[in-house]
C-alpha cells in the first residue's frame, strides 16, 4: 500500500463516525460511488446468502440456465 493510501487508512481509523460519514461524501461525489445504502432487510439477505442458508441459494446453475433459456 502507498503511503498516501496508508495515511488515509490511518485518518480515518481514527475518525469519529460524523467526520467518516463526511469524508465518505466527498469520495462518493468525487468519484460518483452509488448513493444508496442497502437496507437492513437487504442487508440480512446478503448475509443469509454468504451463509449458505439454503433459501437463498440458486436452485440451478448458470450453465443449465442458460440451456434451459435457450429452448
Amino acid at each position: 500500500m502507498s503511503v498516501i493510501k496508508e495515511r488515509i487508512f490511518g485518518a480515518v481509523t481514527v475518525m469519529d463516525e460524523k467526520d467518516a460519514a463526511k469524508v465518505w461524501d466527498v469520495i462518493r461525489f468525487q468519484f460518483g460511488f452509488p448513493v444508496d445504502l442497502p437496507t437492513e432487510e437487504e442487508v440480512k439477505i446478503l448475509n443469509a446468502y454468504k451463509n449458505g442458508d439454503d433459501e437463498y441459494q440458486p436452485f440451478i446453475s448458470h450453465a443449465e440456465l442458460i440451456k434451459e433459456l435457450q429452448r
